[in-house]
């Protein structure tokens, strides 16, 4: 939408000539940015309720920082970068003030960090420390879209009296995310525990039979608990995304 339109728009609601949600409703249907690379979706946070998220594997670091760039400008706070290699991080330190980046996770914040005002906590447990990387994408993702997280690292099934020391915190989260290679149980026996919904990301920890991770995830997809809901392999961001939506329900 251009400047000229979004103003006409702007003064048809002043003059009574457009109801709010009409114009809501237009600006939904607003165009994107076309910077060549990329097309920039500047609206996606009044159609999605969140900011367009940048996935920066395969990126240059000038493409990634344009996008940032522009994203930053049209006024969204807090902008997500994930998958950064070391280029793409060092380029994002280097050209933006406000940057956090976690080299465990992979992901940068930039900008702003909202308080939270999810409903409830958002627990987010993984069976070992080779699961990190992906349990702290879950984790950082959902802070950045203003909820409160729980860690509750290396609780695998393995020792499962590690998991049980942890009864109250798993059992008064609103939602769970259960982060898994090897066999992936620990969503199934998570599943088994709690009332609220259990999110389950496999991740491609495990020797050779794990097949890169496809031996968790059928397993997480053949879970005997109720409520059970699988994210593909090493997808932390989905997790922590889908969590947040789920912890911001009325």
């Amino acid at each position: 939408m251009t400047a000229d339109a979004l103003e006409r728009l702007l003064g048809d609601v002043k003059s009574g000539a457009t109801t709010v949600e009409q114009a809501v409703a237009a600006l939904r249907r607003a165009p994107f940015e076309d910077l060549g690379f990329a097309k920039i979706d500047h609206h996606r946070a009044l159609r999605q309720g969140a900011a367009e998220v940048v996935y920066g594997a395969g990126k240059t670091p000038e493409q990634l920082c344009a996008i940032v760039r522009r994203l930053r400008k049209s006024g969204t706070r807090t902008v997500l970068a994930t998958r950064l290699g070391p280029e793409a991080s060092a380029a994002l330190l280097a050209n933006e003030p406000d940057v956090d980046f976690d080299p465990t996770s992979r992901l940068a914040v930039v900008g702003e960090r909202p308080k939270p005002d999810g409903r409830g906590e958002i627990c987010v447990c993984c069976a070992g420390t080779s699961d990190l990387p992906v349990a702290e994408e879950a984790a950082r993702t959902a802070e950045a879209l203003g909820n409160q997280v729980v860690r509750l690292f290396d609780v695998g099934v393995a020792g499962l009296h590690r998991l049980l020391a942890h009864l109250e915190e798993l059992q008064r989260a609103r939602v769970v995310i259960a982060i898994a290679g090897m066999e992936g149980a620990l969503a199934s026996v998570v599943g088994g525990l709690v009332a609220a919904p259990v999110l389950a990301v496999p991740t491609s920890v495990g020797y050779g039979a794990s097949f890169g991770g496809v031996s968790a995830l059928l397993s997480m997809l053949n879970s005997c608990a109720s409520g059970v809901a699988v994210l593909n392999i090493d997808n932390g961001f989905g997790a922590g995304f889908l969590a947040s939506r789920i912890n911001h329900l009325p």
